[in-house]
């Protein structure tokens, strides 16, 4: 494996390199060794856009670059070693499967593959996710090229469709898509001879299980009903001083505070007693 980073991320790269060099279980793919590639790290935006090409979004934490066999990961995004999993379950999956795949199973695989459960923990937070505002699938590939908000919630909407997609397989696991993928299936075929499903058909199903699962009621359990009852105290509060200001003001009509006179004897303390 060639690394390239500078001098004071050396370390941290070789570091990674090692994360990269083991052989490792994948989802649908099993056991999988890499073949070759470049890990170059990066720091701030300028020298990740250098590379993408304006390809991946100026925000983002890392990217892989299957044709030239390169793993872009910016040291200043987030956990390394995290984003390093994420872009190597990229590079293993263009390495088995050269059909094309949509974007948002793409990204899900990955999420799935690198295991990045709080990704979808997240969602239980997701306020729109909870009213049931669930994307489309051709929404859900915008919202992965958008803003970093969006697309953090997309990254997670990624991960429950293709996690939807496995528990719809008799066996409840992703093998039997990923082996027609890798047979050169087209993604819609492979989809519908592993679920049973059109790809319509799945989407549907994905959409209401998302709303099941990440409902209003598990939003409010999750912490989200703290955050609306703050806002309720506060808007109360707002409302209640807006409400009372007239007579606040009315309590202060006629009153006048005089100014100390030149005159105006001082007592003595010393002189109470006598």
């Amino acid at each position: 494996m060639a690394v390239l980073a500078p001098a004071r991320q050396m370390s941290l790269a070789l570091a990674l390199a090692e994360i990269g060099d083991r052989p490792a279980k994948w989802a649908g793919l099993g056991q999988w060794e890499l073949a070759p590639f470049r890990l170059v790290l990066v720091a701030g935006t300028k020298g990740f856009d250098s590379l993408s090409g304006g390809r991946v979004p100026s925000w983002g934490a890392g990217m892989t670059l299957p044709g030239r066999r390169t793993v872009v990961i910016r040291v200043d995004g987030g956990d390394p070693a995290a984003t390093l999993h994420h872009e190597l379950a990229h590079l293993v999956f263009h390495d088995a499967v050269r059909v094309r795949v949509p974007l948002w199973f793409d990204e899900g695989y990955a999420v799935v593959a690198a295991e990045e459960w709080s990704r979808l923990e997240g969602l239980r937070l997701n306020l729109a996710v909870a009213v049931g505002k669930v994307p489309e699938l051709g929404g859900l590939d915008a919202a992965l090229r958008g803003g970093s908000i969006g697309a953090e919630a997309g990254y997670a909407l990624a991960g429950t469709a293709v996690r939807h997609l496995a528990r719809l397989q008799p066996a409840g696991t992703l093998d039997s898509l990923v082996r027609r993928l890798r047979d050169h299936e087209a993604f819609e075929d492979a989809v519908l001879a592993s679920t049973g499903r059109t790809l319509e058909q799945f989407e549907i199903s994905w959409r209401a299980d998302v709303r099941r699962r990440y409902g209003l009621g598990l939003w409010v359990v999750a912490g989200g009903g703290w955050a609306v009852l703050a806002v309720v105290l506060v808007g109360a509060a707002w409302f209640r001083r807006r409400a009372d200001r007239p007579r606040r003001e009315a309590l202060d009509i006629g009153w006048e505070v005089a100014a100390p006179s030149e005159e105006t004897e001082v007592l003595d303390p010393t002189r109470l007693d006598s």
